[in-house]
């Protein structure tokens, strides 16, 4: 087999979701994906470094891609909503080249590991690393640009979710639906610490 194959991580990738949904995440080992694949175990290497980034390829430039995005928004949108914006921007083009069917099959081997979810979450936290660092070269204070990397992070993760286990028609859905959520939870929770209008100081005695 020639060196270079051009099919060669696609093959993987496939093989190992295969695997992963036929005899569970931690039954499977880089060898059978190896196997399975028509590879060298040598080959696999060539493309992941571990079975876990399998599921992950090009997971790492996301952050930097984000956190660009989040300094190219507009100079005058509040924090939030440079995330925001960036968020739906990023997450468009990146489902417009996931497919679906895929995406739905990585997702059921991702719920069924807790390895899987841990390593998920960590590239979470570096997507929220880049957004805070985004945030303060726009001007935002530390305390908000941190508040709102992390909620932003969570967002996308849940906007991704949506998008593939909720069956929206695009990304952009996903975005609006989780928004929605978010903006429902926090008005609740503001109209519960309001102080009670009918209540005055002298009527506690």
């Amino acid at each position: 087999m020639a060196r270079w194959d051009p099919g060669a991580q696609e093959r993987l990738t496939e093989a190992a979701l295969d695997l992963y949904l036929e005899r569970g995440y931690d039954n499977v080992t880089v060898a059978d994906i190896a196997e399975r694949a028509g590879l060298t175990r040598r080959s696999y290497f060539r493309y992941f470094p571990d079975k876990r980034e399998v599921l992950f390829p090009g997971a790492e430039r996301l952050p930097e891609i984000v956190g660009e995005a989040v300094l190219a928004a507009d100079p005058a949108a509040a924090p939030l909503g440079a995330v925001l914006a960036a968020l739906h921007q990023v997450g468009a083009e990146v489902a417009e080249h996931v497919d679906h069917a895929h995406a739905v099959r990585r997702r059921a081997v991702i719920d069924t590991s807790a390895e899987l979810q841990e390593r998920e979450r960590s590239k979470s936290a570096a997507v929220a690393a880049a957004i805070d660092e985004s945030l303060r070269r726009r001007g935002t204070d530390p305390g908000t640009a941190t508040l709102v990397a992390q909620v932003g992070s969570v967002v996308l993760g849940l906007a991704f979710r949506r998008w593939v286990t909720a069956g929206e028609a695009a990304f952009s859905a996903g975005l609006h639906a989780v928004v929605e959520d978010l903006r429902s939870s926090l008005d609740a929770a503001a109209a519960t610490t309001q102080p009670d209008a009918g209540t005055t100081s002298g009527s506690a005695g």
